[in-house]
């Protein structure tokens, strides 16, 4: 049996010889490719320590300390 010289896809007839063609075509178009961001971009100023969670476990800020303390009755200093 020998083998086929076209492909059928999706009711189209594709020679085996121009599908090497047609994948470096599709690879050009995806490469050029532009895709639109979904929501609107912001740099982040955080240190590079406080970007990630495990960062700003492993090394609080002082701010992070205060609110804390403010927030929670039993780490504030008894007052006289």
């Amino acid at each position: 049996m020998t083998a086929p010289k076209s492909l059928d896809i999706d009711g189209k007839r594709y020679l085996w010889r121009d599908i090497p063609k047609l994948r470096q075509e599709q690879r050009r178009a995806a490469a050029k490719a532009e895709q639109p961001p979904l929501f609107e971009l912001r740099n982040d100023f955080r240190p590079a320590t406080q970007r990630t969670t495990a960062g700003r476990y492993n090394e609080p800020s002082l701010f992070s300390l205060f609110g804390h303390c403010r927030n929670n009755p039993q780490d504030r200093e008894p007052s006289s």
